[in-house]
């Protein structure tokens, strides 16, 4: 006889002889073919909305009030569904479910708002159920996210890990979406939600819906790439008392950080009384040391014209405009933090210029690396009747990490809280939440660095002045010239004269003035003629903002019989609080609103809004083979015209097996707040949002020169001497920036899809491909704006001239400049962006309860033939690759999983650092123990155990193993 897995369902005994109020106390235990404890299996009352779910040890009890007999419900993930029939008090039964492939008749309802077959979804969806989620070997189940078919999670920080999909990564991701229980986690101002900050426990978590693609015309703003939903478990099925401890340690090699502890704790509690009322309180503490920035790779040599490529002496250490990945204070590419050292003579040339980058700061020494999240929620349910019922939860979270927008943000007591209302019938969902954000103490990394050298060292033109009195001394010391000899060893000297009285990291003097200057919310960079003055300028980052949402969802299929008809609507306001620093207050007149507020107010409150709705129509024709599936969606903005997302789909199923889907859909982005409204002052390039409204009075949209044209320009400028006449003879490399007025963000989709089960329903096959081509896609790009010119004047193309900042710049008869104020301007990309890949996805289970599953993902872009107004960034691996081989029951109480993970190096280019990624190769395990006496799983785990160490962004992290112990208690207390 064929050997097949069986669940046995001993129940003893299966009624207790007491009784609550003429109800019966039904208690048993779950377990397997080796007779190991079964966790997580759902037994509840046919037609009821009682049940109830099996502890760590198996076991299960259920108050039940109905009258004999009645029919229990078992399912359990693997296995095929059982109904068994209880006749009366006295059965002794034993039940056998025959093993099921898991995703036979996985249900999933993110794909349309309504619950229906995985296998039939009408577009691209993944799911992980909570039998994935604890086998999981990854250092927590939000990390599972990055073992997902065509998922790729990046660290940003250990606190925040970001999900995307189908390319245009980026650490800050405004176009993918993340739920919890249909509620949108984003932090308003920051425009993306922090990771799991606020999210489920270890302890709460149910399931994670993926949906890998576009989701806008059912979604909304922020779905074009794809969304997840975090789906929590339910107070009246999982009741009673759990504890989780996680203990860990990482920087095990000690190359950035010695080693160092980290620590989890989670509480969890829940408790239904009688089928009405229930409720549910979580709390998690997580501490740890996180992943350390500190990459010395230069992405400005000395061979690119924006360093000094006419001196190859000045290669490798040497460079004098080293721009480093992970340092502040030297930015030269985004030409910031440099000086021009004008008047040389060099290897007996005269009239030479060097261009030399300020000594900066390493990340490592501007950011903390101690971190911290606590997080709370809870849920009260109440339950009028079998089909209706009205949820109240409130979500709150605190956390420490890092963030990267333009620049990197040290997140320091960010504070998001989530309240939320919902009333659900049958056919009817009506809800409503309130978000609120506060940054606490955080701080942009730039503007600090900035103001470190700033009143440690002295301004821009004082500094580059000492610069080169330090280099004419040396030359005079040594010869009396400088040559391609001695100028590595005479610029050297020059920094560290022109560096002497600099703030030192380790030192008192840096910690009191780091410490001042973060508890200032003005990054304007302010020059000062008084070395060491009081610190005026900072870099505090104070952002509040609240976001309020309601939304209502309509199934009318009851009352309409032709089709399944689904159809909703939502409204969503922003309200911004201004802080005159990342946020203007447009109260103010047009002349004094980028003028930063007194530190600590905020200014009039600023309202963003948008308003949508969608239907729905689903039609099953030809016996249920085939599935159409059509939906349309209208959203509207105060500051857009209205934009339609329309979505169409086929699902045919052959032979009960093969699932085919065809899918086409359009999907627009609103620019998120930030997008839309900021306006951040650094004093150096200051960052804008795409409105008309922050334009008004500064002219960077049509009164600018494009960043390379004006790179181009000066290395031409600086070749010829660096005067007046050489800048007016080289004019015509300047080209106006004519940036666009802005408009959302589209993407037209197009999905093919097949899964089948096979070999009894033990090999799943899963293929999709897609291509996507953007139209209008938001980004950054820097102009440079002559201060009180027009360009195409010549005073403004003098005003070009890199010689601004440097004390020698109006000598030898040049004319006095105003300079240029430099902007980075979100906007629209002129080109369309063709995107397509394709993935594979392979499970297989073998007798004894192995499993082999694997996938395969490939994300590629087009070239375009003529250059955009900035780089998009497409910043995803060709190739990307994940192998799983595990068994959750080697033994009775001993289960084990190992995943490899692999991916292909590409190039990295974002607003901050450009470089390439080299390829990852990394294996996770995991050694599961269950322990039934004490109701508890011990689970002895690695994510990446061979410590291969990686960065997954340029300016990102340096990742390396995490080794755990994650020990579960359940079922602490009665349910």
């Amino acid at each position: 006889m064929k050997k097949q897995w069986i669940l046995s369902l001993v129940l003893f005994p299966f009624f207790a002889h007491a009784q609550l109020n003429g109800a019966l106390i039904i208690s048993g235990k779950i377990v397997g073919e080796s007779h190991e404890a079964l966790p997580s299996v759902a037994v509840s009352v046919k037609n009821t909305t009682k049940g109830t779910l099996t502890d760590s040890a198996g076991r299960f009890s259920l108050i039940v009030s109905q009258k004999l007999p009645f029919r229990l419900v078992i399912t359990a993930i693997g296995f095929a569904p059982q109904e068994l029939e209880i006749k009366n008090s006295s059965s002794q039964l034993t039940v056998q479910l025959t093993a099921q492939t898991y995703i036979a008749n996985e249900v999933v309802v993110t794909a349309s708002r309504t619950a229906e077959k995985l296998l039939r979804s009408p577009v691209a969806i993944e799911k992980l159920d909570l039998r994935a989620l604890k086998e999981t070997p990854a250092a927590s189940f939000y990390d599972a996210l990055g073992n997902v078919k065509g998922v790729q999670l990046t660290t940003s920080s250990l606190t925040f890990k970001v999900p995307n999909t189908r390319g245009f990564n980026i650490p800050n991701n405004f176009r993918f979406m993340q739920l919890v229980d249909g509620i949108d986690m984003q932090a308003a101002t920051l425009g993306v939600p922090l990771g799991n900050a606020i999210g489920p426990t270890e302890l709460d978590i149910q399931s994670i819906e993926i949906t890998p693609g576009a989701a806008s015309a059912l979604y909304g703003m922020n779905a074009i790439n794809g969304m997840a939903n975090l789906i929590t478990k339910n107070p009246f099925t999982s009741q009673g008392l759990s504890v989780y401890q996680r203990t860990g340690v990482n920087h095990v090699n000690g190359k950035d950080h010695p080693p160092s502890l980290l620590t989890e704790t989670a509480i969890r509690y829940a408790r239904a009384f009688g089928n009405r009322f229930a409720f549910k309180l979580n709390l998690d503490y997580l501490r740890g040391t996180d992943w350390i920035s500190d990459n010395r790779n230069d992405q400005n040599p000395n061979s690119r014209i924006t360093a000094n490529p006419s001196y190859s002496s000045l290669n490798g250490a040497g460079n004098i405009a080293f721009d480093g990945w992970n340092k502040y204070g030297d930015d030269a590419l985004a030409g910031s933090n440099t000086v021009s050292v004008t008047g040389l003579t060099i290897d007996g040339q005269t009239n030479r210029t060097l261009t030399v980058a300020r000594t900066g700061y390493w990340e490592k020494d501007l950011v903390d690396p101690k971190v911290d999240n606590l997080k709370f929620d809870m849920a009260l349910q109440y339950r009028f009747s079998e089909g209706a019922a009205i949820t109240y939860s409130y979500r709150a979270g605190k956390m420490d990490g890092v963030f990267q927008r333009g620049n990197k943000i040290r997140l320091d007591n960010v504070v998001v809280q989530n309240h939320q209302l919902e009333l659900k019938t049958r056919n009817i969902t009506v809800k409503a939440y309130v978000s609120q954000e506060n940054t606490g103490n955080s701080y942009n990394v730039k503007p600090l660095a900035d103001n470190l050298d700033l009143y440690t060292g002295g301004s821009a033109s004082q500094w580059g002045a000492k610069y080169r009195d330090a280099l004419n001394a040396y030359a005079g010391s040594h010869g009396g010239a400088l040559t391609s000899a001695n100028l590595v060893a005479a610029t050297q000297y020059a920094r560290e004269q022109a560096d002497l009285g600099r703030a030192e990291p380790g030192t008192p003097r840096f910690a009191a003035v780091k410490d001042s200057i973060i508890r200032i919310n003005n990054w304007d960079i302010r020059s000062s003629s008084i070395p060491n003055a009081p610190v005026t300028g900072g870099a505090a980052l104070v952002q509040k903002s609240n976001l309020y949402h309601i939304e209502a969802q309509w199934n009318l299929t009851p009352y309409l019989k032709f089709a399944n008809v689904l159809t909703g609507a939502d409204v969503r306001v922003y309200e911004l609080i201004p802080d005159g620093n990342n946020f203007v207050d447009f109260s103010r007149p047009i002349a004094d609103r980028n003028t930063p507020l007194p530190d600590g107010s905020f200014g009039a409150r600023t309202y963003y809004r948008k308003a949508g709705g969608f239907i729905q129509l689903t039609k099953n024709l030809l016996e249920d083979r085939l599935k159409l599936n059509a939906s349309l969606r209208a959203d509207g903005n105060t500051a857009f015209p209205v934009q339609f997302t329309p979505r169409a789909a086929v699902v045919y199923t052959i032979a009960k097996k093969h699932n085919i889907r065809f899918t086409f859909q359009k999907g627009y982005r609103f620019p998120a707040l930030f997008e839309a409204l900021s306006y951040v002052n650094n004093g150096r390039v200051k960052r804008v949002g795409i409105l008309p409204v922050i334009n008004e009075g500064l002219g960077y949209r049509e009164n600018s020169y494009t960043q390379s044209s004006v790179a181009i320009f000066n290395a031409a400028v600086k070749a010829a001497g660096n005067t007046d006449a050489a800048a007016l003879a080289n004019r015509n490399l300047l080209q106006a920036a004519n940036l666009p007025d802005g408009r959302p963000e589209g993407i037209v989709s197009f999905e093919i899809g097949y899964k089948t089960v096979l070999f009894d329903d033990r090999l799943l096959l899963d293929i999709d491909a897609y291509t996507n081509v953007y139209d209008g896609f938001l980004g950054q790009v820097q102009v440079f704006v002559p201060t009180g010119e027009q360009i195409g004047s010549d005073a403004a193309v003098i005003a070009m001239i890199d010689r601004n900042r440097d004390a020698t710049a109006a000598a030898n008869g040049n004319a006095a400049s105003k300079g240029q104020e430099r902007y980075r301007v979100y906007t629209n990309a002129v080109n369309h962006y063709t995107s397509y890949g394709s993935s594979l996805g392979i499970t297989y289970r073998f007798q004894q309860g192995y499993a082999l599953s694997g996938n395969a993902n490939y994300n590629g872009i087009r070239g375009n033939h003529t250059p955009d107004l900035f780089v998009t960034g497409f910043n995803t691996p060709a190739w990307t690759s994940n192998l799983s081989f595990g068994n959750r029951a080697v033994t009775r109480n001993i289960g084990f999983n190992i995943v490899w993970k692999w991916q292909d190096g590409f190039l990295w280019e974002s607003p901050l650092v450009n470089g390439r990624v080299e390829a990852i190769s990394t294996v996770d395990a995991q050694l599961t123990f269950r322990l039934p006496a004490f109701r508890s799983t011990v689970k002895l785990g690695g994510a990446n155990i061979l410590d291969t160490r990686h960065i997954q962004y340029a300016g990102g992290p340096t990742i390396g193993a995490m080794y755990y112990t994650a020990i579960t208690w359940e079922g602490l207390a009665g349910k």
